[in-house]
């Protein structure tokens, strides 16, 4: 029946022949947008948190896939401070918020981690390194990365990536296996020393501690060369947890190897509350205590800050000393070391921190030079260029393989990095 007065219908039937409209083509990607937003606020990101979600990695994927996802991040926006959606070029999807709990967000998270991966598979690890199809980080702790990820999407417009061959994440029943085995287990071998160096001394080469540490890799070949340790964040925090008691059961054994030395412990917070390291505390004088150097890695910080105000309350009843490790120059430029009341801080040196701007190099040196109850160690110096940059911009002690190559020769670091100097100057 024809209705004159009908409302016309917003849509077209397809006549048989006729081929319906096409579907729309891939959405415009959003990384000069993203990256343009980056560079401006990289002076306020504090509170920003960011989610990466890793839709890249995926052996199968449609654009129907991630507007969904699009769709369903934005579900979430009237919970948050603040939420903005970019879709990448290479099909990744970043969102960065504000003011949302972590549980709520780790839930959406899992949600599509698990829709996702019902249907197909990841090709290989995410760029940070890890077995997941999301990441979530604080922005301010991991901006030079995450900005290098997205300057590299404008560089890389080749299209897809050689896929790389990685073993397999270990499983929760493989683990189990390595912790019982880690408990009959002899450690020594594992168990290495690296030096952490003062370049400033003229006349001999002077040792502020070594860094007591296990050869993570090496005890992953010889254990379980099938899997990787590493590759699950959450497997391999929990790992360390357990291997952090086998250490100390280890140096339980005898403290004379803390006479006329001090020694550099890398530790989770838990552990350095735990019965067990109160047991070693108990086998120390009050001078042994002064020559151990509690190091906590910035991550296990940021997770459980409520743990690191309990940790420097006793290590400082008890004479402990506290390095914070896995520092950028992000975090020394906009963290209050003083008030973190630590006595060391461990910077990763990276090629590009010779990168940086006139001002963020004098921002950054400005504040080394600033503390004062802090002393800097810039760690894995690979090559010399990072200790001229170390006594360039004042920090003082160094630590790193080129540093263990210096030393093997029988050279001064501080003649080293003259004669380099020099080089670099001709």
């Amino acid at each position: 029946m024809n209705r004159p007065n009908a409302p016309k219908r917003d849509w077209v039937r397809v006549k048989p022949g006729e081929r319906a409209a096409p579907l729309a083509e891939k959405p415009e990607h959003d990384d000069q947008k993203l990256l343009t937003l980056l560079q401006s606020a990289k002076r306020e990101v504090q509170g920003l948190r960011l989610i990466h979600l890793h839709m890249s990695l995926l052996k199968d994927k449609t654009h129907l896939d991630i507007m969904s996802i699009r769709r369903a991040m934005q579900e979430t926006a009237d919970q948050s401070a603040y939420l903005q959606v970019f879709n990448l070029s290479n099909d990744d999807v970043i969102v960065l918020y504000k003011g949302i709990k972590f549980s709520l967000i780790s839930d959406v998270c899992q949600k599509i981690e698990k829709l996702m991966l019902a249907r197909t598979i990841m090709v290989r690890r995410n760029p940070y390194g890890e077995d997941s199809l999301y990441s979530i980080m604080e922005l301010s702790l991991n901006f030079v990365n995450v900005l290098r990820f997205v300057e590299g999407l404008q560089k890389d417009v080749s299209g897809e990536q050689a896929v790389q061959q990685t073993k397999p994440p270990i499983t929760l029943e493989e683990l189990g296996k390595i912790e019982r085995a880690v408990q009959m287990f002899d450690l020594s071998p594992f168990m290495l020393n690296q030096p952490v160096i003062n370049i400033h001394n003229a006349e001999q080469n002077e040792f502020e501690y070594f860094e007591l540490y296990i050869a993570v890799k090496a005890l992953e070949e010889r254990l379980s060369p099938q899997f990787d340790i590493t590759a699950n964040k959450w497997l391999f925090s929990y790992f360390t947890a357990n291997l952090d008691q086998s250490v100390l059961k280890a140096l339980n054994y005898g403290v004379d190897f803390l006479r006329g030395r001090r020694l550099g412990l890398n530790l989770n917070l838990s552990t350095i509350l735990s019965a067990s390291f109160i047991k070693f505390d108990e086998r120390l004088t009050t001078d042994l205590r002064g020559n151990v150097v509690l190091e906590i890695n910035k991550a296990d910080l940021v997770e459980n800050i409520s743990l690191y105000k309990e940790v420097v309350d006793f290590a400082a009843t008890r004479g402990y000393r506290i390095c914070i490790d896995g520092l950028n120059e992000f975090w020394v430029t906009h963290m209050d070391l003083e008030y973190m009341a630590c006595d060391y801080a461990k910077i990763i040196w990276s090629d590009d921190m010779d990168l940086m701007s006139e001002d963020e190099y004098a921002t950054f040196s400005e504040k080394i030079r600033a503390q004062h109850n802090c002393r800097f160690v810039l760690a894995r110096c690979g090559t010399v260029s990072g200790l001229m940059f170390a006594e360039r911009a004042g920090i003082g002690l160094v630590q790193g393989r080129v540093v263990d190559n210096i030393l093997r020769k029988g050279v001064l670091i501080h003649d080293a990095i003259k004669t380099a100097k020099v080089m670099s100057d001709d």
